[in-house]
């Protein structure tokens, strides 16, 4: 949707990095848009609430003057409806999460993916077209736990969530065993309206199903041996809040026929007694593909159907690895916390074996050995010795040639330079290109030409994006 009412449809381009902005607003516009440019986001800020004619925003997060939360806070508060897109470079979840909780369309991440970016923007202005939006209904984002993520499918998982998660919806959360599927549940509760209300959690494959029931459902005094009184059950506990429902996968065929009820009608049954009303949101996880159950008639599809409302698939780590130092290092703080210690140094052989490791056991694993690493540390900090053998025993890099010493090899801040200036090199001097083959944005290239000439970082090129 380039045109809107037989014109171009038009975007303002907010971005500090001449260059990176020029070249961004030639593909808009060979795209069919009308692009207009602005080089810092106070620019941007002075036309909120002015009839500006603008169909869309893409703005740069990191400015000197007025930053991308400063614009899209502006055009918010002006209330004329323009969706807005902020592009960073440095991506994580607790940004993204905050972009979508203040009304942003989407968060993106440099270098950009410029087809992805045009698809974007065409479902943004289509949506806007309708008077659709992506802002939360009461305006107020919700925090949760800790996210310690950086990795580009962690940030658009949490996107995802940050969504979803003011509705009341049914959510299917699936992944392997460990990898963090209660927090995503927990972050999905604690970001939506319900987030006064309790966040129960059960796990269906611990319990046999008479157990399972009376635990879900609850039971009424009498209604079996050892029932001597009336209890409730966890759907009335989880009222007006969440229920988590982790291992869906393994309920029996009549819990499957019991939970179905309860989605459909909003109604438990006490074991024993009678009907009660009940306002709760469910949020099932498992580690196992349910569609082949379904297949095979193991899984109702009548449930599957009414659980995967929306369905967030969380990666495991060994898909994710730039997330394993921030995770060991939040790992590493808060177990010295509960020791009472200072946070000891990981040393470059043990988060090299960390960081080389398959984690058939994902974050949970990691948790654990970055606990027991700890406890059998010297004085000193924590070294590839002090990692379970299963970690060392990981692929480690090939060793140095015999005929050449360690001393002898250069430093990668060395190669990184003598690679840059071959790539510029080989480009004739175009930045442009040069950041493209690099797979950096135009700032970064620029920084590190200067490091590759020896000049200081703070260039003339400005702040960076």
């Amino acid at each position: 949707m380039t045109e809107r009412a037989g014109r171009k449809a038009v975007v303002l381009l907010v971005d500090d990095d001449d260059e990176a902005r020029e070249l961004l607003a030639q593909v808009l516009t060979q795209s069919g848009y009308e692009v207009r440019e602005v080089d810092d986001g106070s620019h941007a800020v002075a036309l909120a609430g002015t009839r500006h004619g603008l169909d869309a925003v893409v703005s740069d997060v990191q400015m000197p003057v007025a930053g991308g939360f400063d614009v899209l806070d502006a055009f918010r508060r002006a209330g004329d409806g323009v969706p807005i897109v902020l592009m960073t470079a440095f991506g994580d979840v607790d940004a993204a999460m905050r972009a979508v909780d203040k009304g942003a369309y989407d968060y993106v991440t440099k270098p950009l993916d410029v087809r992805k970016l045009r698809a974007t923007l065409e479902h943004a202005i289509e949506r806007a077209r309708l008077g659709e939006t992506r802002a939360r209904p009461d305006g107020r984002p919700h925090r949760a736990g800790a996210v310690v993520a950086h990795a580009a499918p962690m940030i658009e998982l949490y996107k995802t969530i940050a969504q979803i998660a003011p509705s009341s919806i049914t959510v299917l959360v699936i992944g392997e065993s460990g990898c963090g599927k209660e927090l995503v549940a927990r972050t999905v509760h604690a970001r939506s309206t319900r987030a006064a209300g309790p966040f129960v959690a059960v796990n269906c494959a611990a319990l046999p199903e008479t157990l399972l029931e009376s635990e879900l459902f609850g039971h009424v005094r009498g209604a079996f041996t050892g029932a001597v009184s009336d209890r409730r059950g966890l759907f009335e506990e989880a009222t007006n809040g969440t229920l988590f429902l982790d291992e869906i996968g393994h309920v029996s065929p009549k819990m499957q026929g019991e939970l179905l009820r309860v989605l459909q009608e909003g109604e438990i049954r006490r074991v024993g007694g009678g009907p009660v009303k009940v306002d709760v949101r469910v949020i099932g996880a498992t580690n196992r593909d349910l569609e082949p159950l379904v297949a095979t008639g193991q899984f109702r599809s009548d449930l599957y159907y009414r659980l995967n409302v929306v369905t967030l698939r969380v990666p495991p780590l060994r898909d994710r690895k730039e997330d394993i130092p921030p995770l060991v290092a939040h790992f590493l703080a808060i177990a010295a916390d509960r020791a009472g210690i200072g946070v000891p140094p990981v040393a470059p052989d043990a988060l090299a074996a960390l960081c080389a490791y398959a984690w058939p056991g994902n974050v949970r694993e990691l948790e654990n050995v970055v606990q027991r690493a700890l406890a059998v540390a010297r004085p000193g900090g924590i070294v590839e010795d002090d990692l379970p053998d299963e970690v060392r025993a990981g692929p480690k890099p090939p060793p140095l040639p015999q005929a050449v010493s360690a001393e002898d090899w250069p430093t990668l801040d060395e190669l990184t330079r003598r690679y840059v200036g071959r790539v510029l090199e080989r480009t004739g001097g175009n930045r442009t290109r040069a950041a493209e083959i690099l797979g950096v944005d135009r700032r970064t290239l620029s920084r590190m030409a200067n490091r590759e000439r020896g000049r200081d970082d703070d260039d003339d090129d400005g702040a960076t994006s």
